[in-house]
């Protein structure tokens, strides 16, 4: 008895040892994913950079996208025969074209549209000022939910509202990091990207119930691939010379295929994979450090300017969009506390 018990109380440590060693898997492979994605401004910096006499604007943001997008297109292309094969094996009612359609046009606005405007705003501002403009775009989910979802303004959240843009208003006065060659150009463009994508995001969730997490993200990157390629054609083929495309120098076709595969592939499915370990709660409070990736980033790989005053101005932006991120959650859970439990 005493050694069935021994047996026993050794086969549940190993039990608890395991699924502690998978949850602590999972919050590596949260970082992992912030980390990567945190990369995405580094690698379009270092595209940016004047090299062999050619200026920063020798490369531009669609040719860029193109890059990222045509790397990228045929793991989506695969990824999207094996969701809608596996559905057919399941046995699940058919997607609807409509619905795959409607998909593909969400993703111009927020793959395509949103895209440009971010890769094209990071042109004139640091990478860390980019990221920290991005990271506000929560605020603009709360706001247009209010205007158009009627989604309830709370005290809570708009006093974390205040403090995030209040950090950001810190760098502008007196941080390092607030330079570049056109910074109220840059930052606008970047705070448009955040509004815009905020939108998507708004719209993207019923079409995500209906059609599956793998199977919108693949209708929306190939309908903003669709478009992609036809802005290129039409910038650097009718419009343009593409031969200054095609002589790029070689270390430009390199980050590019980093940025397709470090900022957007992978980070995609570590993403998804800690999301089934530790939950989606968890991996979005993992991506909070997702500004503090960047400046370390920007610092040793960049060589970009960063002092005390950005540091505080930081902090507290990330602060405000955590406490938001805790306001809210708090809200959408509070209707489910408090309704009374009928199965006890």
């Amino acid at each position: 008895m005493k050694t069935n018990l021994r047996e026993v109380s050794h086969s549940s440590a190993l039990g608890s040892r395991s699924n502690f060693s998978g949850q602590n898997w999972g919050y590596v492979l949260a970082l992992l994913g912030t980390v990567f994605f945190s990369m995405k401004s580094i690698f379009v910096k270092l595209i940016y950079q004047p090299v062999d006499g050619m200026g920063i604007n020798g490369v531009e943001a669609i040719t860029i996208m193109a890059m990222r997008l045509g790397f990228s297109a045929p793991f989506y292309i695969i990824i999207f025969w094996l969701a809608l094969r596996r559905r057919k094996r399941s046995a699940l009612p058919p997607l609807q074209k409509r619905d795959m359609v409607l998909a593909a046009m969400l993703g111009l606005l927020g793959y395509y549209a949103c895209a440009w405007l971010d890769i094209e705003g990071i042109k004139y501002i640091t990478a860390q000022l980019e990221r920290l403009l991005l990271f506000t775009y929560p605020i603009f989910v709360f706001i247009f939910g209010a205007m158009f979802f009627g989604k309830p303004l709370t005290k809570e959240a708009i006093f974390a509202v205040l403090i995030a843009y209040a950090g950001i208003g810190l760098i502008f006065l007196k941080g390092d990091i607030a330079i570049g060659i056109n910074v109220p150009l840059g930052s606008a463009m970047v705070l448009f990207c955040a509004a815009l994508f905020a939108f998507f995001q708004l719209f993207a969730k019923p079409m995500i119930t209906r059609l599956g997490s793998p199977v919108f993200t693949c209708c929306a990157m190939l309908g903003a691939g669709a478009m992609i390629f036809v802005h290129f054609v039409l910038e650097n083929i009718i419009l343009g010379d593409v031969s200054e495309v095609l002589n790029l120098p070689s270390r430009i076709w390199v980050l590019g295929l980093a940025l397709a595969f470090f900022s957007t592939l992978l980070p995609s499915f570590i993403v998804n994979l800690a999301i089934s370990r530790v939950g989606p709660q968890a991996t979005s409070a993992v991506g909070m450090i997702a500004p503090i990736s960047t400046i370390f980033l920007a610092i040793f790989i960049l060589g970009e300017p960063f002092a005390l005053i950005d540091g505080i101005g930081t902090l507290v932006t990330v602060a405000g969009i955590g406490l938001y991120t805790y306001f809210d959650k708090r809200a959408i859970s509070a209707p489910l506390s408090s309704a009374p439990a009928t199965n006890k």
